[in-house]
């Protein structure tokens, strides 16, 4: 089977999988650490390489034409969260996103948050909560291609 071939079943049936419901996590980078581990796995069996082989994680993602799994996850999480605050302001999604709950915090740190985890996916991609209403500008920021994925006119 053509390597090529592999990566387009990988994008179509693996990865929807291995990230299903990942727009509602609030991922840790040892959430991401663990799903790219499990996807460099499955990459490499695919393409008969192992770890012995010392080839790097970026030509095997390269040959399959397969972006990282993380640069997916955020795409993912944006994409939702567009949906949401598109919705009406009654909507219960923007009303969970809105809500905020009176009284003193346990001691310690922190838990992350998914708002938090979302703030900064939009930092790094350019984007702010005002650009949610220009779907265009929203989806060309927020999307990451796939290497050698050909892009469409109608869009």
């Amino acid at each position: 089977m053509p390597v090529k071939l592999k990566g387009l079943i990988y994008k179509s049936v693996i990865r929807p999988v291995l990230t299903y419901g990942s727009e509602t996590w609030a991922v840790t980078k040892k959430h991401v650490q663990s799903i790219q581990v499990a996807e460099m796995k499955m990459l490499r069996w695919m393409c008969g390489v192992t770890r012995l082989d010392k080839i790097r994680n970026e030509y095997v993602r390269g040959s399959l034409g397969v972006r990282d799994v993380a640069d997916k996850l955020q795409e993912n999480r944006l994409r939702w969260y567009g949906h949401v605050k598109r919705r009406p302001p009654e909507y219960i999604g923007n009303v969970a996103l809105d809500f905020n709950i009176t009284g003193q915090r346990r001691r310690g740190r922190p838990k992350l948050r998914w708002l938090s985890v979302v703030e900064k996916d939009m930092e790094s991609c350019g984007l702010s909560e005002d650009d949610v209403q220009d779907r265009a500008k929203w989806r060309k920021n927020s999307r990451k291609a796939d290497p050698g994925a050909r892009r469409r006119d109608s869009r």
